[in-house]
């Protein structure tokens, strides 16, 4: 078992132990010392004049059924106010920050922890010792465990190598997205066909039917969107619209005709 300063504490009260309950409570002493915690006294109510102590104070287990001790951490930010109380076996240990009104408990067997008949023998008289200090530490230490304020000469130093940051109301500077260009795929590519198709809105041109204006034949000027006389008003057909010329037979057309091209496969004659 390793616990330095725990036989000399231990030693120092031997004479007071005479109840299995004594040397429990003494347990729970020296892990409050250990972790930096200095005993002040008995009994709920402050005194003039305390100093932090290592030791056990005088009548600290005058009463077998409720013992009752007060600690401050070393840095003077914690003060715990400790209650064990006896219930039959059974050791409930109370311990509660009159600042912060945090409270917290923990309920120990004593004889799970303690020989009651090796009260004379440091060696002897604790039992699972590793078990019992992780379950104080965790229960009893641990919520009165505050984290440590950092320096402030390291926050300032931390401010001088990246002051940017450490204004939490600097507006971050505007940065414009880029624009990124669509994808065009190579006409002349082997899966190209199609692809208007497909894809109306991949900003390719053309399709499955031919667009007479834009089926790259050799023909005369014409916009639709100026009209057709006799056929079609001024401005029906939208500027870069689509358009099919019409008309009745034997007029003259501005361009191709897709109605006299021959229907595929014309000249078979199983069709």
């Amino acid at each position: 078992m390793a616990a330095p300063g725990l036989e000399l504490l231990y030693s120092s009260v031997r004479r007071e132990l005479t109840v299995p309950q004594d040397a429990l409570v003494c347990f729970v002493h020296w892990e409050l010392v250990v972790h930096g915690y200095g005993c002040l006294g008995t009994g709920d109510r402050p005194e003039p004049n305390e100093e932090k102590s290592e030791l056990l104070p005088c009548g600290w287990n005058e009463d077998k059924e409720l013992y009752t001790l007060r600690y401050r951490s070393a840095d003077d930010t914690c003060d715990i106010l400790l209650k064990a109380i006896m219930v039959e076996n059974t050791m409930i240990i109370n311990a509660m920050d009159p600042k912060l009104e945090q409270v917290v408990d923990l309920t120990l067997t004593v004889a799970d922890y303690i020989d009651g008949e090796s009260l004379g023998s440091f060696n002897r008289v604790f039992k699972q010792y590793d078990e019992l200090s992780s379950r104080f530490f965790e229960t009893i230490i641990s919520p009165f465990t505050r984290p440590k304020a950092k320096p402030k000469a390291e926050e300032a130093r931390r401010e001088r190598r990246n002051p940017r940051d450490s204004d939490r109301r600097r507006i971050p500077p505007w940065t414009p997205q880029t624009i990124v260009q669509p994808h065009r795929n190579d006409p002349l590519g082997p899966f190209a066909a199609g692809g208007a198709d497909l894809d109306p809105f991949g900003g390719r041109t053309g399709g499955m039917i031919v667009d007479p204006l834009r089926s790259g034949m050799p023909r005369a000027d014409f916009d639709p969107s100026v009209g057709i006389p006799g056929r079609l008003p001024r401005g029906a057909v939208p500027p870069g619209a689509r358009f099919d010329p019409f008309g009745p037979p034997g007029s003259s057309n501005p361009g191709p005709d897709p109605d006299h091209l021959p229907p595929p496969g014309y000249d078979d004659m199983f069709m």
